[in-house]
């Protein structure tokens, strides 16, 4: 469910703002509600990326790679 919310803003700031967004074939709304879903999830990742790292936790190795091992292909 889509929940409106009110903003304030100087008006010459949104008028360049929604020509911006225009030209990326957008529109501001569209343009907010992307910035607002980054916004809330900042953080979130790293918590993401800790808990893959500790799931893989078994596939460490007891030795260094070599250069050549790392770039088998």
């Amino acid at each position: 469910m889509m929940k409106n919310i009110t903003l304030s803003a100087n008006e010459s700031i949104i008028k360049k703002a929604r020509t911006r967004a225009a030209s990326e074939h957008t529109t501001l709304n569209a343009k907010f509600r992307y910035w607002l879903k980054r916004y809330a999830m900042k953080g979130q990742s790293i918590g993401d990326y800790n808990q893959l790292m500790k799931k893989l936790e078994y596939a460490k190795t007891d030795r260094k790679f070599t250069r050549e091992e790392m770039n088998e292909r």
